[in-house]
């Protein structure tokens, strides 16, 4: 269940606001939902996504820098699937 809740914001804090939100395709209130949620968050040692960094030994230091680079370097692509739409075969016509 959704409670209202009013904020007084300098001019300048709210212009920012409305242009985050728009660029963004947001209301305001859904902007201030998003903030509201990141700052009360869990903290680091209780969030799974951060107790499982560093896990893996031996990755390059910039790793999360050029992760696509890394990835592309890594990925090996599997052929077309072939398009069952119609057969190779011609079929005979009946006589």
């Amino acid at each position: 269940m959704s409670k209202p809740l009013q904020v007084y914001l300098e001019e300048t804090d709210l212009d920012r606001l409305d242009q985050w939100s728009r660029a963004r395709g947001w209301t305001k209130s859904q902007a201030i939902r998003a903030a509201v949620r990141a700052l009360t968050r869990s903290t680091a040692s209780k969030d799974p996504l951060f107790a499982a960094s560093g896990m893996i030994d031996g990755l390059p230091r910039d790793v999360s820098e050029r992760f696509d680079a890394y990835l592309d370097a890594t990925f090996v692509a599997e052929g077309a699937a072939p398009y069952r739409g119609q057969s190779t075969k011609r079929r005979q016509r009946p006589r």
